[in-house]
């Protein structure tokens, strides 16, 4: 009765990239069947117990319970701006340039219902987390897509990466008026270093565009690789937001915290359009988060080792199985090439046949874009033994050809 009431929006919204692998890996679970799950970036650790007892200590008090601010308290946007001091050195003002998101991929999608227009255009490099591309289509834009060239340890290509954005700048009518950066990437692992930023503020400066950064992974860095943030770069304040999210490196995935900091332009829009939708966060999350963010960072550390623990013993126990993976350099995540053998196969076949076949489930890079079509994203997120356990499955089913 109702079919020709049409809902434009969301049918242009293709279906999630991984909800296929997901009712397959719940599937073969009500079989009986041991799925070793590297394919959802889900830590699977425990939140550090300073940061529950702050949140049930303020769970405790009455007051704690009523609405709270949508924009984030600002004991916790004050916290915010000085994790930005002391780690990176940079200022910002906790009134005007910071606000909490529920997590941040509710603030990116809630960020382009800001300020997106119909029809206007962002460019985002491909592969890309699903949400960096399709929060732009929800919005009412487009999402024009450039591709992200690397080298073969998981460096940007710093030139190759300006030489595509111009050519873009150049072919795309309309011109293009944000651009989304992720750093170290989701899913490929790529890292990039501050000469980039200070070339692409200089850039945005230029095209008159601003730039969207996400930091998500930016503690989980190894072998000696920090991460920079976009507000190293003088004058980026001016052209650029970034987010980042207590998910990964507190183990708060669940508890939904991040922020967004940057352009006062930016961060004024995004509060207007929150103030509308929601009252904040639970107060004692909040609470909690900002104990969290002020507290002393051992245990960050900590969080951080343990996935460089099992990057080594993942890349060491799955060559022995026949599949050579390259070390990444920052994030929770290896980007690997399908093994010789299966090169024949796409990515979804891959992994659909690696999780019937050797009871392992790893997400196809095809749900990032055509360009990962040939990789599969594996996710730190199993113990050392586990991850081994996996190398003899796959080794068993490897040998079979």
């Amino acid at each position: 009765m109702f079919d020709e009431i049409r809902f434009n929006t969301i049918e242009r919204l293709p279906n999630y990239a991984f909800a296929e692998m997901n009712a397959l890996k719940m599937a073969a679970r009500r079989e009986g069947k041991d799925i070793i799950d590297f394919s959802m970036g889900n830590p699977d650790g425990r939140t550090p117990e300073h940061i529950v007892k702050k949140l049930c200590e303020s769970a405790l008090k009455d007051k704690t319970h009523g609405y709270s601010v949508s924009q984030g308290i600002y004991k916790l946007r004050l916290a915010i701006c000085n994790w930005y001091k002391e780690r990176y050195g940079v200022e910002l003002d906790p009134n005007t340039e910071a606000v909490a998101t529920m997590g941040s991929k509710e603030g990116f999608v809630n960020l382009c219902r800001a300020v997106i227009n119909p029809g206007d255009v962002a460019v985002v490099p491909e592969p890309a987390y699903p949400i960096h591309t399709q929060a732009f289509i929800l919005a009412g834009g487009n999402a024009v897509k450039m591709p992200l060239r690397y080298s073969e340890d998981f460096e940007l290509d710093e030139d190759a990466f300006f030489a595509d954005l111009k050519k873009v700048f150049e072919e795309s009518i309309p011109r293009p008026k944000y651009l989304v950066v992720n750093f170290p990437h989701n899913p490929t692992t790529v890292v990039c270093h501050k000469s980039f930023y200070e070339r692409l503020v200089a850039f945005a400066k230029q095209e008159r565009f601003y730039i969207i950064s996400d930091i998500a992974y930016a503690v989980i860095g190894y072998d000696g690789y920090k991460t920079p943030s976009i507000f190293e770069a003088e004058g980026a304040k001016d052209v650029a937001v970034e987010f980042y999210t207590l998910s990964k490196s507190y183990n708060m995935a669940g508890w939904r915290v991040g922020f967004m900091c940057g352009n006062a332009r930016l961060v004024g829009a995004l509060k207007k359009i929150k103030s509308w939708f929601d009252y904040g966060m639970f107060t004692p999350i909040q609470v909690a988060s900002t104990f969290a963010l002020e507290s002393p960072q051992e245990c960050v550390e900590e969080i951080r080792a343990t996935y460089q623990k099992r990057r080594d013993c993942l890349i060491s126990a799955f060559a022995d199985a026949g599949w050579k993976i390259r070390a990444p350099k920052a994030s929770m995540f290896a980007w690997a090439k399908l093994p010789e053998s299966k090169m024949h196969l796409s990515s979804k076949e891959f992994a659909m046949e690696l999780l019937k076949e050797a009871e392992v489930a790893v997400s196809p890079g095809g749900g990032f874009g055509s360009a990962g079509d040939k990789y599969v994203r594996i996710a730190f997120i199993e113990n050392e033994n586990r991850i081994r356990q996996a190398a003899r499955n796959i080794k068993r089913y490897l040998a079979r050809g």
